[in-house]
């Protein structure tokens, strides 16, 4: 797995990360992903990759990070405060908190460089013990563990346990109250988190609590976030998170209780519209992406399975690019959509307006038009 690197800063993606679109850790402790972006966002859209060996080597023999907290800018030239031709996504001077990047190429991290690239200030959730793999650079990172609300709700064997050992504030109250100290306002929430310890079990087969774990890490732990971050964000601000097809359409193998929790985040998504945009003028939407063929979601185990299908089943014929999920979260927490809110937006190749597989034999004698590969 090649790891995304720049001038000046390096990351290791952990062993169980998960897209919060379509993915789950086999931990029985929620698993929230990592990434972080160089000094400037001339360097985070030159990217460069590295091989995962030559990232493993050199960030394990480095100094561990503990909870060290850096401030990643866009940084402008003499035209920063020009303005922009056409009909720009124009982000400078907002700042964004994304709460858990899966890995180097998935949608968390997309949604990050698009925001960065429209001149956004990001800044970083994400998980405890992976957090302190960070090299020392020019970008913020706070230790997040979303399924606990505060430090009295955090069990005392998570407490002791080495992984949580010499780093603190990390209970969504916590990291907020920190984000309020460091910065005062974000403007952009971004939910890229999911975990489902029973994913690969039928809906039958899942036990309660890793049903309730599902819904706790998946969905309840949006309405955590901007629970807490509400009171700091500014009017006109956006939300974000990631949903999938699962939520309304049957997906075998998509089990141990997510699609309950995706269908319960849309669900939470138009009520915390209502409640959120009446209160504090914040809009509140979530995208429904298709699959991607990330590190994390290969976990699942039919990921390639699901790809295949859709590139022979969707009305636009090629594979998902987790770019076009980073600019479409981009744009809906830009003002060009300063009337949208409560809606579930599709960015999956049109595959949630099927309502059948055109590749089943059943439609072989049919004239179906192909796309043009040439």
């Amino acid at each position: 797995m090649a790891a995304i690197t720049s001038p000046g800063t390096q990351i290791v993606a952990p062993k169980s990360c998960i897209p919060a679109s379509h993915g789950f850790s086999r931990s029985k402790i929620t698993h929230f992903g990592n990434e972080t972006k160089g000094s400037s966002w001339t360097k985070l859209r030159s990217l460069s990759f590295m091989s995962a060996t030559q990232s493993f080597s050199k960030t394990y023999g480095s100094r561990l990070l503990k909870s060290q907290r850096h401030v990643i800018k866009a940084v402008g030239g003499e035209g920063d405060k020009q303005p922009l031709p056409g009909l720009p996504i124009d982000l400078r001077g907002k700042r964004a908190f994304i709460a858990g990047i899966a890995d180097d190429n998935g949608y968390g991290w997309a949604i990050a460089k698009s925001l960065a690239a429209a001149g956004a200030e990001i800044l970083v959730g994400t998980w405890v013990p992976v957090a302190r793999w960070f090299f020392d650079g020019n970008y913020q990172v706070y230790p997040l563990d979303a399924i606990y609300d505060s430090l009295e709700d955090v069990p005392e064997d998570v407490k002791t346990n080495k992984r949580y050992s010499g780093s603190s504030n990390w209970t969504v109250k916590e990291v907020t109250e920190s984000v309020k100290q460091d910065f005062g306002s974000i403007d952009i929430l971004v939910h890229s988190l999911a975990n489902g310890p029973e994913v690969s079990k039928p809906l039958l087969e899942t036990s309660r609590n890793g049903y309730l774990a599902a819904v706790s890490a998946s969905s309840y732990s949006f309405v955590s976030l901007l629970r807490h971050f509400l009171p700091i964000m500014n009017p006109g601000g956006a939300t974000i998170s990631l949903t999938y097809i699962a939520s309304e359409k049957i997906i075998p193998g998509y089990g141990g209780g997510m699609s309950s929790a995706k269908s319960a985040l849309e669900s939470d998504t138009r009520v915390l519209a209502f409640e959120a945009g009446r209160k504090h003028s914040i809009r509140v939407n979530t995208i429904s992406a298709g699959p991607l063929r990330s590190r994390a979601a290969k976990a699942i185990g039919f990921i390639d399975m699901m790809i295949d299908y859709s590139l022979e089943n969707a009305p636009l014929q090629k594979e998902l690019a987790a770019e076009e999920v980073g600019n479409a979260a981009a744009f809906l927490a830009s003002p060009l959509a300063s009337a949208i809110t409560g809606a579930v937006v599709y960015v999956d190749n049109g595959l949630n307006a099927m309502g059948v597989g055109v590749d089943s034999p059943v439609f072989q004698d049919l004239n179906i038009p192909k796309a043009n590969k040439s």
